[in-house]
């Protein structure tokens, strides 16, 4: 084993070294912006392009630790076993605090990377400090995972075996799932760069915004994606039949995405109208603050949840501290250098950018909700010793009521024009999206005989939907030419589209679910939400490290399977679902145990679930994330724009 151990020592100096680097990165490219040194600027910058090769290196040993079963590192041990599969192997090196947090490190240095690489329109001062910022950033996490988590550390004497990963980890969902967000999470960190880079400069500009936009649209992006994975994989893998349960940690994920969310929008304002510059700025800090915070409820041990990591208090202590430094350094150079900055006047109350700002106050209160009932059962916990649960209730009254109104403003602010709006002819296109929301409302009160909250938020999604249509339609003027919109039109379409969808799934799927558990007998059928469902038999069967009971079920006319698995290593038992979707919703059966209930003791708990429209949430969800994949294609292509836009001006010798 010595060939394992000079690669595992060899992955603990590149840490090591990718740590001074970033620490010289750090230091290099604020100096160069003070100085506005061509020299040292460019000298940060390759610092930084190599620091994230350096850390390549390092996470691709820890892949192969993972993959050859070294038992002699403690990370492999806790979360590997030689019979697990490949893809599961892989996805343990970030399946755990230790690899993630190398993960954690390798993003926020690839983001340096790309920083340096493309500069774009950005002053030489200006973006030589926000890629000396990034390199703080980067090393204090690296330090962090060096001296608290270190991935490589050693087991002497090694075991033979390992204890493998999370049998709930071991999904294809979950092996994407986990970097998309870290993407997200760190990805707000190159906004926070930008921000404290312009407060040290003291000036903001339409340059500052433009450069702005694209690192916050990629990191809400990777967010919407990760959260829609995460939120799937808890619906079909936990065998709960629902989606989002207002889990602290889904929330520590949900917060950032607000705030990214609003600082999209409000980059636009201050791009196009030079004004809301000292909002953005504190957008950006309090986005990367919000996104280290998840992280801080992940990795404290203060939370006991399937998403968390139970690990020592003082890794906690340490990411508290990294919280506040940035945050609250952040917030006093905010507190020092906003006031210098010059706004222009105001704006008029109908104009775009009064929409815009509309949008921005809905979120960051929405976001606030969030972060209250979050933290509240925490700091009373810590305060007093009382438990207290904040869970769907709270967040159904106060976050649903928010969006709607936040909802209802959406259509109308690309019908506005930027300077002054024109508020009755916005109107006279959007009645008839009011039209489509009454009709909506009235066929779930009167046939569908549902709850008036439930007709309202419904009412939302589709006034939602109508309202892009219509846009949609006012831009291109007649059907023939809709294809010919420009995919800026369609990036936003996609994201306002994907907002009223899933609003329409979930208000459905949380107003008119059904489920009920049963015990069953194979060859027994029972009748639920107007379906036949008949258990046929269950039948043993062998995973590759697992075992399983498979139970087959008829639901009138369709066949579906759902498993009951025993993970030998672990100890661990999963429910496989089975789930037919319709166009109506989603049929959704979990296996539960066997010889319960009083039917005899050969019969199984089945869990049965009806949820009305519910793919409607992900489809919603998927089209946001397009929308945000879409804008990123249109900013991309503006950035290559410029450039031969500017060599064309230059007039010939």
């Amino acid at each position: 084993m010595e060939g394992d151990a000079v690669t595992a020592e060899l992955g603990a100096f590149l840490l090591s070294l990718a740590l001074a680097m970033s620490l010289a990165q750090g230091a290099l490219g604020i100096f160069a912006g003070w100085r506005n040194d061509a020299r040292l600027a460019a000298a940060a910058a390759g610092t930084a392009q190599s620091a994230a090769l350096v850390l390549l290196g390092a996470f691709a040993i820890l892949i192969s630790l993972f993959l050859r079963s070294d038992f002699s590192v403690a990370v492999v041990t806790a979360n590997s076993h030689v019979a697990k599969p490949l893809l599961y192997k892989i996805a343990g090196t970030w399946g755990n605090h230790e690899g993630s947090m190398l993960l954690w490190c390798l993003v926020s240095a690839t983001f340096a990377a790309l920083l340096a690489t493309f500069r774009g329109a950005m002053t030489q001062s200006l973006w030589s400090r926000a890629i000396g910022v990034q390199g703080v950033v980067t090393a204090i996490a690296i330090a962090y995972t060096l001296f608290l988590s270190s991935p490589f550390a050693r087991l002497d004497p090694a075991p033979l075996v390992g204890r493998d990963l999370n049998p709930l980890l071991q999904d294809p969902a979950l092996a994407i799932h986990p970097p998309l967000l870290y993407f997200g999470y760190v990805g707000m960190s190159v906004p926070f760069s930008l921000a404290i880079a312009a407060l040290m400069e003291g000036k903001i500009d339409a340059a500052w915004a433009r450069a702005l936009r694209p690192w916050t649209l990629l990191a809400w992006t990777m967010l919407t994606g990760g959260i829609t994975l995460g939120s799937y994989w808890a619906y079909y893998e936990l065998g709960w039949g629902g989606w989002w349960f207002w889990d602290p940690v889904e929330n520590a994920s949900f917060m950032p995405w607000l705030a990214a969310a609003a600082l999209l929008h409000s980059a636009i304002v201050t791009e196009r109208r030079g004004s809301l510059a000292a909002w953005t700025i504190l957008l950006a800090i309090v986005g990367f603050g919000l996104a280290l915070l998840g992280t801080f409820l992940v990795r404290s041990g203060v939370l006991t949840s399937v998403h968390a990591f139970a690990v020592d208090p003082k890794r906690g202590y340490a990411i508290l501290a990294m919280l506040s430094f940035f945050v609250g350094g952040g917030l006093m150079l905010y507190a020092w250098r906003a006031p210098r900055l010059s706004e222009p006047s105001g704006f008029v109350l109908v104009s775009r950018e009064s929409a815009m700002v509309l949008n921005n106050v809905g979120l960051a209160v929405a976001m606030g909700t969030v972060l209250i009932g979050t933290l509240y059962p925490l700091l009373l916990e810590a305060l007093t010793g009382r438990l207290i649960s904040v869970g769907p209730p709270f967040f159904n009254i106060t976050f649903g009521p928010l969006m709607a109104l936040l909802f209802f403003a959406l259509p109308v602010a690309p019908l506005l024009a930027w300077r002054r709006g024109d508020l009755v002819g916005a109107w006279r296109l959007l009645h008839w999206a009011a039209f489509a929301a009454a009709g909506a409302a009235v066929v779930v009160l009167a046939i569908v005989r549902g709850p008036l909250w439930a007709a309202f938020g419904i009412a939302v999604g589709v006034w939602v939907l109508a309202g892009v249509a219509l846009y949609v339609w006012k831009r291109a003027g007649s059907f023939g030419r809709v294809a010919a919109l420009p995919l800026a039109v369609w990036a936003m379409v996609a994201a306002h589209a994907g907002a009223g969808l899933f609003t329409i799934g979930a208000v459905a799927e949380t107003s008119f679910r059904k489920e009920q558990s049963v015990q069953m007998l194979p060859g027994q059928t029972v009748t639920f939400a107007g379906r036949n469902v008949t258990l046929l038999d269950i039948t043993p069967r062998e995973g590759p490290n697992y075992s399983a009971q498979r139970g087959a079920f008829r639901v009138d006319d369709r066949a579906v399977s759902a498993e009951r698995r025993f993970y030998a290593v672990s100890g661990m038992p999963t429910t496989e679902v089975g789930i037919l979707s319709g166009f109506a919703g989603d049929f959704y059966i979990a296996l539960g145990s066997p010889g319960e209930g009083t039917v005899g003791p050969q019969a199984w708990t089945v869990r049965l679930y009806f949820n009305p429209l519910v793919q409607l949430i992900f489809i919603g969800a998927g089209l946001m994330g397009l929308g945000g994949a879409l804008g990123l294609v249109v900013l991309a292509r503006r950035r290559l724009a410029a450039p031969a836009a500017a060599a064309s001006a230059v007039p010939a010798a």
